[in-house]
């Protein structure tokens, strides 16, 4: 039997309402206890004093480009990745080529995620087949395949009916579709937010509207059918606001914001830098707050990075060439922590239940807990280290991120699988 000791960390565990200073013991990769270890023969010993102590951080949002991609990004470097920023777990987007929408297609992951023994990858499928929106894919042999989630991701699902049946077939499984909300009619061809930037730069615009629309139509219809909707990277203060109201009615809706939509403004785009440049796109200084806001008061739920990795000459070209997306898994936390638990506006407990108990809650995976004989998935914090963002040194095969030379306070400096200490900082 093999036994961890983290020692006299401040152990913070929303799903038992945890908040102090102990031990935590691991034995065979399963959690034995908090405390009552002082009789307990252990194997190592982690001294976590000045440091926070979770359960492992989840991002349920993440591209990590294998199959067909692999020049982007690999399920390895992608997973390391997770790892240097404090995730144990990560769900898989299936915008891969081919998608995800096939029982070989989430094997393969599952293998891939295996063989590179790293952190855990649970995989989101395909709504409908190849991501077309014209039919629905195999969405029963998806979840005995493995699948937690649905979503054509990259690409809203435009056929109002066939979003009424996906969300009725999804909901025998119980299993939420991620909706990725744009009104293509009035965001095609825009680079970045629709605003005074934007004329200032010449640039096409995405309005808001064109994400708000489309909230307001998949609210409407997870109400008609009791369905389950995850709206993915919201951006817009209206957008906030009708997913508080559905919430209000008891509609079935979660939402995730990225880190870089409660950081960064379409004031970020006046240097034409691809690295800033993703869907949805950057928006105003009072769409942050109500993004902030929102995370503040649960109108939305989780922390997710929409990690999407893009090789270095894709993001060379001009900006209204370069893809959408930047990088997300390794400054996430630091900029979570930069942003709001730095600023007072949101507390550890708070940060702990975005980024772990609720993912994983409506993932509906068994993680995101530090309870007795749970999986020992563990993130060990650093909260006052300060460290400069330096993409030449990331783990991620890509290096396209607008936070590079930032100066972030917090990082995870211990990341444990089932008991297995797979990243240590330094």
């Amino acid at each position: 039997m093999s036994t961890l000791l983290i020692q006299g960390g401040r152990i913070i565990d929303p799903s038992q309402a945890i908040d102090r200073i102990d031990d935590l013991l691991v034995r065979d990769g399963i959690i034995l206890a908090i405390g009552q270890s002082s009789h307990e023969k252990v194997d190592e010993t982690i001294d976590a004093t000045g440091l926070i102590v979770t359960p492992g951080l989840i991002d349920m949002h993440v591209h990590l480009r294998e199959p067909g991609r692999e020049e982007d990004e690999t399920i390895e470097t992608g997973t390391r990745a997770a790892l240097a920023g404090g995730f144990t777990s990560v769900a898989c987007i299936p915008n891969t080529e081919p998608p995800i929408d096939t029982q070989a297609a989430v094997e393969f992951i599952h293998q891939k995620a295996v063989r590179a023994d790293t952190c855990n990858v649970f995989v989101v499928g395909c709504v409908s087949r190849n991501r077309e929106g014209k039919e629905l894919a195999e969405i029963g042999q998806l979840v005995e395949a493995g699948a937690v989630a649905f979503s054509d991701d990259g690409a809203p699902i435009y056929d109002a009916e066939l979003m009424r049946r996906a969300f009725e077939y999804c909901r025998m499984f119980d299993k939420p579709i991620f909706a990725h909300e744009e009104v293509l009619e009035l965001s095609r061809g825009g680079v970045m937010h629709e605003g005074l930037v934007s004329l200032v730069l010449g640039l096409t615009g995405m309005p808001a509207a064109a994400e708000e629309v489309m909230i307001g139509r998949d609210i409407a219809l997870a109400e008609v059918t009791g369905g389950r909707l995850h709206v993915m990277h919201v951006s817009t203060a209206r957008g906030v606001e009708l997913i508080r109201a559905a919430k209000a009615r008891g509609t079935r809706v979660t939402a995730e914001a990225c880190p870089h939509h409660f950081t960064l403004t379409d004031e970020s785009l006046r240097g034409f830098d691809s690295n800033a440049k993703m869907s949805p796109p950057l928006r105003t200084a009072v769409d942050v707050e109500a993004i902030i806001s929102g995370l503040v008061d649960g109108a939305i739920d989780c922390i997710a990075t929409d990690h999407a990795p893009h090789a270095p000459e894709k993001k060379m070209l001009e900006i209204d060439r370069a893809p959408f997306g930047i990088l997300g898994l390794e400054t996430a936390l630091g900029l979570s922590i930069t942003r709001l638990v730095a600023t007072g506006r949101i507390g550890w407990p708070r940060l702990v239940e975005a980024m772990s108990l609720l993912p994983a809650q409506i993932l509906g995976v068994t993680r995101g807990t530090l309870r007795t004989g749970a999986i020992a998935d563990i993130t060990l914090i650093n909260p006052d280290l300060s460290w400069r963002v330096d993409v030449d040194k990331f783990c991620s095969k890509s290096v396209n991120s607008p936070f590079q030379g930032w100066v972030l306070k917090g990082r995870a400096v211990f990341t444990i699988v089932a008991g297995r200490v797979k990243y240590r900082l330094g």
